[in-house]
Protein backbone atom coordinates (compact mmCIF):
# COMPACT_ATOMS: atom_id res chain seq x y z
CA UNK A 1 0.00 0.00 0.00
CA UNK A 2 1.38 3.39 -1.00
CA UNK A 3 1.32 6.21 1.53
CA UNK A 4 0.68 9.84 0.60
CA UNK A 5 0.99 12.96 2.74
CA UNK A 6 -1.31 15.87 1.88
CA UNK A 7 -0.66 19.29 3.37
CA UNK A 8 -3.79 21.43 3.34
CA UNK A 9 -6.00 18.36 3.50
CA UNK A 10 -8.95 20.33 4.92
CA UNK A 11 -9.04 22.66 1.92
CA UNK A 12 -10.97 22.28 -1.32
CA UNK A 13 -8.19 20.55 -3.27
CA UNK A 14 -6.99 18.56 -0.28
CA UNK A 15 -10.42 17.06 0.32
CA UNK A 16 -10.91 16.03 -3.31
CA UNK A 17 -7.38 14.63 -3.52
CA UNK A 18 -7.86 12.66 -0.30
CA UNK A 19 -11.04 11.10 -1.74
CA UNK A 20 -9.26 10.28 -4.97
CA UNK A 21 -6.26 8.64 -3.29
CA UNK A 22 -8.44 6.63 -0.92
CA UNK A 23 -10.30 5.25 -3.94
CA UNK A 24 -6.90 4.29 -5.37
CA UNK A 25 -6.13 2.29 -2.22
CA UNK A 26 -3.65 4.70 -0.65
CA UNK A 27 -2.96 5.20 3.01
CA UNK A 28 -3.60 8.95 3.30
CA UNK A 29 -1.94 11.15 5.93
CA UNK A 30 -3.52 14.60 6.22
CA UNK A 31 -1.46 17.39 7.75
CA UNK A 32 -3.26 20.18 9.61
CA UNK A 33 -2.04 23.17 11.56
CA UNK A 34 -2.68 23.29 15.29
CA UNK A 35 -5.32 25.95 15.90
CA UNK A 36 -8.07 26.42 18.46
CA UNK A 37 -10.67 25.59 15.80
CA UNK A 38 -9.89 23.28 12.88
CA UNK A 39 -12.57 23.08 10.20
CA UNK A 40 -13.01 19.47 9.09
CA UNK A 41 -16.26 20.10 7.18
CA UNK A 42 -14.81 19.25 3.76
CA UNK A 43 -13.40 15.90 4.91
CA UNK A 44 -15.91 14.83 7.56
CA UNK A 45 -17.37 12.17 5.25
CA UNK A 46 -13.94 10.48 4.92
CA UNK A 47 -12.28 11.58 8.16
CA UNK A 48 -12.42 8.09 9.67
CA UNK A 49 -10.39 6.80 6.70
CA UNK A 50 -7.65 9.41 7.06
CA UNK A 51 -4.79 9.72 9.51
CA UNK A 52 -4.70 13.33 10.68
CA UNK A 53 -1.36 14.65 11.92
CA UNK A 54 -0.41 18.10 13.20
CA UNK A 55 2.35 19.94 11.40
CA UNK A 56 3.19 23.40 10.14
CA UNK A 57 4.96 24.72 7.04
CA UNK A 58 6.50 27.35 9.33
CA UNK A 59 8.13 24.64 11.47
CA UNK A 60 10.91 22.68 9.77
CA UNK A 61 11.23 20.10 12.54
CA UNK A 62 7.53 19.20 12.45
CA UNK A 63 7.85 18.37 8.74
CA UNK A 64 10.94 16.25 9.29
CA UNK A 65 9.20 14.42 12.13
CA UNK A 66 6.14 13.62 10.03
CA UNK A 67 8.21 12.27 7.15
CA UNK A 68 10.29 10.15 9.51
CA UNK A 69 7.24 8.69 11.25
CA UNK A 70 4.95 7.99 8.27
CA UNK A 71 7.48 7.46 5.45
CA UNK A 72 5.21 8.56 2.57
CA UNK A 73 6.14 7.75 -1.01
CA UNK A 74 4.30 10.85 -2.25
CA UNK A 75 3.88 14.34 -0.78
CA UNK A 76 1.28 16.76 -2.13
CA UNK A 77 1.92 20.29 -0.91
CA UNK A 78 -1.45 22.04 -1.15
CA UNK A 79 -1.19 24.19 1.98
CA UNK A 80 -0.74 27.92 1.48
CA UNK A 81 -2.16 31.34 2.24
CA UNK A 82 -4.16 31.14 -0.98
CA UNK A 83 -6.52 34.14 -0.98
CA UNK A 84 -5.13 36.84 -3.27
CA UNK A 85 -6.70 39.90 -1.54
CA UNK A 86 -5.32 38.76 1.84
CA UNK A 87 -1.84 38.55 0.31
CA UNK A 88 -1.92 42.34 -0.15
CA UNK A 89 -2.75 42.94 3.53
CA UNK A 90 -0.53 40.12 4.87
CA UNK A 91 2.34 39.88 2.36
CA UNK A 92 4.98 38.66 4.82
CA UNK A 93 2.82 35.85 6.20
CA UNK A 94 1.89 34.89 2.63
CA UNK A 95 5.58 34.65 1.78
CA UNK A 96 6.33 32.53 4.84
CA UNK A 97 3.63 29.95 4.06
CA UNK A 98 3.34 30.04 0.30
CA UNK A 99 7.01 30.52 -0.59
CA UNK A 100 9.35 29.50 2.22
CA UNK A 101 7.00 26.75 3.36
CA UNK A 102 7.77 24.95 0.10
CA UNK A 103 11.48 25.14 0.82
CA UNK A 104 11.00 23.73 4.29
CA UNK A 105 9.11 20.73 2.92
CA UNK A 106 11.62 20.13 0.14
CA UNK A 107 14.49 20.35 2.62
CA UNK A 108 12.71 17.86 4.89
CA UNK A 109 12.40 15.47 1.94
CA UNK A 110 16.08 15.93 1.09
CA UNK A 111 17.07 15.12 4.67
CA UNK A 112 14.69 12.21 5.36
CA UNK A 113 14.25 10.49 1.99
CA UNK A 114 15.14 12.09 -1.37
CA UNK A 115 13.21 9.33 -3.16
CA UNK A 116 9.87 10.82 -2.03
CA UNK A 117 7.90 12.18 -4.96
CA UNK A 118 6.79 15.77 -4.42
CA UNK A 119 3.92 17.76 -5.91
CA UNK A 120 3.92 21.55 -5.61
CA UNK A 121 0.69 23.47 -6.17
CA UNK A 122 1.72 26.25 -8.51
CA UNK A 123 -0.82 28.74 -9.82
CA UNK A 124 -1.92 30.60 -12.94
CA UNK A 125 -1.58 33.76 -10.80
CA UNK A 126 2.15 33.46 -11.50
CA UNK A 127 1.48 34.65 -15.06
CA UNK A 128 -0.24 37.82 -13.83
CA UNK A 129 0.29 40.49 -16.48
CA UNK A 130 0.38 37.96 -19.26
CA UNK A 131 2.81 38.25 -22.17
CA UNK A 132 1.09 35.63 -24.36
CA UNK A 133 -2.32 34.03 -24.76
CA UNK A 134 -2.91 31.24 -23.95
CA UNK A 135 -0.40 30.65 -21.17
CA UNK A 136 1.67 27.47 -21.21
CA UNK A 137 4.60 25.99 -19.27
CA UNK A 138 7.12 28.16 -21.13
CA UNK A 139 5.24 31.46 -20.69
CA UNK A 140 7.28 33.97 -18.63
CA UNK A 141 5.90 34.85 -15.21
CA UNK A 142 4.82 38.38 -14.25
CA UNK A 143 2.89 38.02 -10.96
CA UNK A 144 0.64 40.89 -9.88
CA UNK A 145 0.11 40.09 -6.18
CA UNK A 146 2.20 38.97 -3.20
CA UNK A 147 0.44 35.61 -3.56
CA UNK A 148 1.55 35.30 -7.18
CA UNK A 149 5.10 36.30 -6.26
CA UNK A 150 5.20 33.70 -3.47
CA UNK A 151 3.92 31.02 -5.85
CA UNK A 152 6.68 31.87 -8.34
CA UNK A 153 9.24 31.29 -5.58
CA UNK A 154 7.63 27.97 -4.65
CA UNK A 155 7.63 26.94 -8.30
CA UNK A 156 11.29 27.72 -8.92
CA UNK A 157 12.56 26.28 -5.64
CA UNK A 158 10.88 23.01 -6.67
CA UNK A 159 12.71 23.15 -10.01
CA UNK A 160 15.93 23.93 -8.12
CA UNK A 161 15.66 20.92 -5.79
CA UNK A 162 14.83 18.73 -8.79
CA UNK A 163 17.91 19.88 -10.68
CA UNK A 164 20.26 20.16 -7.70
CA UNK A 165 19.37 17.07 -5.66
CA UNK A 166 17.54 14.80 -8.11
CA UNK A 167 14.27 15.02 -6.18
CA UNK A 168 11.20 13.93 -8.14
CA UNK A 169 9.51 17.32 -7.87
CA UNK A 170 6.61 18.38 -10.10
CA UNK A 171 4.75 21.67 -10.18
CA UNK A 172 1.18 21.75 -11.40
CA UNK A 173 0.40 25.20 -12.80
CA UNK A 174 -3.31 25.02 -12.14
CA UNK A 175 -5.71 27.56 -13.53
CA UNK A 176 -8.78 28.49 -11.50
CA UNK A 177 -10.66 25.41 -10.36
CA UNK A 178 -13.83 25.62 -8.35
CA UNK A 179 -16.44 23.46 -6.60
CA UNK A 180 -19.09 23.64 -3.88
CA UNK A 181 -16.19 23.20 -1.43
CA UNK A 182 -14.56 26.47 -2.48
CA UNK A 183 -14.20 29.01 0.32
CA UNK A 184 -16.90 31.68 0.42
CA UNK A 185 -14.26 34.40 0.16
CA UNK A 186 -13.53 33.37 -3.44
CA UNK A 187 -15.58 35.17 -6.06
CA UNK A 188 -17.10 32.08 -7.69
CA UNK A 189 -18.56 30.69 -4.48
CA UNK A 190 -19.46 34.19 -3.33
CA UNK A 191 -21.55 34.48 -6.50
CA UNK A 192 -23.31 31.12 -6.33
CA UNK A 193 -23.95 31.43 -2.60
CA UNK A 194 -25.30 34.94 -3.13
CA UNK A 195 -27.55 33.77 -5.96
CA UNK A 196 -28.94 30.98 -3.79
CA UNK A 197 -29.61 33.42 -0.91
CA UNK A 198 -31.41 35.83 -3.22
CA UNK A 199 -33.46 33.04 -4.83
CA UNK A 200 -34.58 31.86 -1.38
CA UNK A 201 -35.44 35.37 -0.20
CA UNK A 202 -32.55 35.53 2.28
CA UNK A 203 -30.80 38.49 0.60
CA UNK A 204 -31.60 41.20 -1.92
CA UNK A 205 -28.21 42.17 -3.34
CA UNK A 206 -24.76 40.82 -4.19
CA UNK A 207 -21.75 43.15 -3.97
CA UNK A 208 -18.85 42.39 -6.30
CA UNK A 209 -15.72 44.04 -7.68
CA UNK A 210 -14.38 43.89 -11.22
CA UNK A 211 -16.84 42.07 -13.48
CA UNK A 212 -14.60 42.19 -16.55
CA UNK A 213 -11.69 40.08 -15.24
CA UNK A 214 -11.47 36.88 -17.28
CA UNK A 215 -10.46 33.47 -15.95
CA UNK A 216 -10.11 29.86 -17.07
CA UNK A 217 -12.47 28.03 -14.68
CA UNK A 218 -12.53 24.25 -14.22
CA UNK A 219 -13.80 21.71 -11.70
CA UNK A 220 -11.53 20.93 -8.74
CA UNK A 221 -12.16 17.17 -8.79
CA UNK A 222 -10.78 17.03 -12.34
CA UNK A 223 -7.62 18.85 -11.32
CA UNK A 224 -6.62 16.60 -8.41
CA UNK A 225 -6.58 13.69 -10.85
CA UNK A 226 -3.98 15.64 -12.81
CA UNK A 227 -1.87 16.12 -9.67
CA UNK A 228 -1.74 12.37 -9.14
CA UNK A 229 -0.92 11.65 -12.77
CA UNK A 230 2.12 13.95 -12.57
CA UNK A 231 3.65 11.84 -9.82
CA UNK A 232 3.07 8.58 -11.70
CA UNK A 233 5.34 9.49 -14.63
CA UNK A 234 8.84 8.14 -15.25
CA UNK A 235 10.40 11.61 -15.12
CA UNK A 236 9.38 14.72 -13.14
CA UNK A 237 8.17 17.76 -15.01
CA UNK A 238 5.85 20.76 -14.74
CA UNK A 239 2.39 20.89 -16.30
CA UNK A 240 -0.38 23.41 -16.92
CA UNK A 241 -3.88 22.17 -16.08
CA UNK A 242 -6.66 24.27 -17.61
CA UNK A 243 -9.84 24.07 -19.71
CA UNK A 244 -8.54 26.33 -22.48
CA UNK A 245 -11.67 28.51 -22.24
CA UNK A 246 -11.89 31.96 -20.69
CA UNK A 247 -14.98 33.57 -19.18
CA UNK A 248 -15.49 36.89 -17.42
CA UNK A 249 -16.80 37.31 -13.91
CA UNK A 250 -19.82 38.93 -15.58
CA UNK A 251 -20.47 35.74 -17.56
CA UNK A 252 -20.26 33.69 -14.36
CA UNK A 253 -22.78 36.02 -12.74
CA UNK A 254 -25.11 35.91 -15.73
CA UNK A 255 -25.05 32.11 -15.88
CA UNK A 256 -25.66 31.70 -12.15
CA UNK A 257 -28.61 34.11 -12.02
CA UNK A 258 -30.20 32.92 -15.27
CA UNK A 259 -30.07 29.33 -14.00
CA UNK A 260 -32.53 30.29 -11.23
CA UNK A 261 -34.57 32.53 -13.57
CA UNK A 262 -33.38 35.87 -12.16
CA UNK A 263 -31.98 38.99 -13.88
CA UNK A 264 -28.55 39.66 -12.35
CA UNK A 265 -28.76 43.39 -13.13
CA UNK A 266 -31.48 43.77 -10.50
CA UNK A 267 -29.28 42.45 -7.71
CA UNK A 268 -25.55 42.97 -8.40
CA UNK A 269 -23.81 46.07 -7.05
CA UNK A 270 -20.22 46.83 -8.03
CA UNK A 271 -18.25 47.92 -4.98
CA UNK A 272 -14.77 49.52 -5.37
CA UNK A 273 -13.57 47.92 -2.14
CA UNK A 274 -13.53 44.54 -3.89
CA UNK A 275 -11.12 45.67 -6.61
CA UNK A 276 -7.50 44.49 -6.43
CA UNK A 277 -4.65 47.03 -6.21
CA UNK A 278 -3.19 45.39 -9.34
CA UNK A 279 -5.64 43.43 -11.46
CA UNK A 280 -4.98 40.30 -13.48
CA UNK A 281 -7.17 40.85 -16.52
CA UNK A 282 -6.96 37.65 -18.56
CA UNK A 283 -5.92 34.10 -17.74
CA UNK A 284 -6.46 31.15 -20.08
CA UNK A 285 -4.31 28.05 -20.14
CA UNK A 286 -2.95 25.65 -22.75
CA UNK A 287 -3.03 22.15 -21.21
CA UNK A 288 -1.96 20.34 -24.38
CA UNK A 289 1.23 19.04 -22.75
CA UNK A 290 -0.80 17.45 -19.93
CA UNK A 291 -3.17 16.02 -22.52
CA UNK A 292 -0.41 14.40 -24.55
CA UNK A 293 1.83 13.15 -21.74
CA UNK A 294 -0.62 12.51 -18.89
CA UNK A 295 -3.77 11.75 -20.83
CA UNK A 296 -5.50 14.41 -18.74
CA UNK A 297 -8.49 16.47 -19.80
CA UNK A 298 -11.32 18.22 -17.95
CA UNK A 299 -14.71 16.52 -17.78
CA UNK A 300 -16.93 19.36 -16.47
CA UNK A 301 -17.55 22.45 -18.61
CA UNK A 302 -18.24 26.03 -17.54
CA UNK A 303 -22.05 25.86 -17.48
CA UNK A 304 -22.04 22.54 -15.66
CA UNK A 305 -19.65 23.94 -13.05
CA UNK A 306 -21.72 27.06 -12.35
CA UNK A 307 -24.96 25.08 -12.07
CA UNK A 308 -23.38 22.40 -9.92
CA UNK A 309 -22.28 25.09 -7.45
CA UNK A 310 -25.65 26.87 -7.47
CA UNK A 311 -27.46 23.57 -6.85
CA UNK A 312 -25.18 22.76 -3.91
CA UNK A 313 -25.67 26.19 -2.34
CA UNK A 314 -29.44 26.03 -2.74
CA UNK A 315 -29.56 22.62 -1.10
CA UNK A 316 -27.30 23.66 1.77
CA UNK A 317 -29.22 26.87 2.48
CA UNK A 318 -32.59 25.13 2.28
CA UNK A 319 -31.43 22.56 4.79
CA UNK A 320 -29.87 25.17 7.09
CA UNK A 321 -33.01 27.31 7.06
CA UNK A 322 -35.43 24.48 7.79
CA UNK A 323 -37.12 24.11 4.43
CA UNK A 324 -39.37 21.02 4.38
CA UNK A 325 -37.95 18.27 2.14
CA UNK A 326 -40.98 18.54 -0.16
CA UNK A 327 -40.40 22.25 -0.72
CA UNK A 328 -36.70 21.66 -1.39
CA UNK A 329 -37.58 19.09 -4.03
CA UNK A 330 -40.17 21.36 -5.68
CA UNK A 331 -37.69 24.24 -5.96
CA UNK A 332 -35.05 21.99 -7.51
CA UNK A 333 -37.60 20.66 -10.01
CA UNK A 334 -38.60 24.20 -10.99
CA UNK A 335 -34.97 25.12 -11.67
CA UNK A 336 -34.43 22.01 -13.74
CA UNK A 337 -37.54 22.70 -15.86
CA UNK A 338 -35.85 25.76 -17.38
CA UNK A 339 -34.57 25.49 -20.97
CA UNK A 340 -31.08 23.98 -21.23
CA UNK A 341 -30.89 23.49 -17.47
CA UNK A 342 -28.59 20.49 -17.87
Amino acid sequence: MRTALITGVTGQDGSYLAEFLLEKGYRVIGMVRRTSTINFDRIKHIQDQLEIVQGDLLDQMSLIGILQEYRPQEVYNLAAQSFVPTSFTQPVLTGEFTALGVTRMLEAIRIVDPKIRFYQASSSEMFGKVVEVPQRETTPFHPRSPYGVAKVYGHWITVNYRESYGIFGCSGILFNHESPRRGLEFVTHKITHGVARIKLGLANELRLGNLEARRDWGYAADYVRGMWLMLQQDEPDDYVLATGETHSVREFVEEAFSYVDLDWREYVVQDPKFYRPAEVDLLVGDASKAGKRLGWEPTVDFKQLVRLMVDADLAALQKANGYPPQQQEIQQQEIQKQPDAR
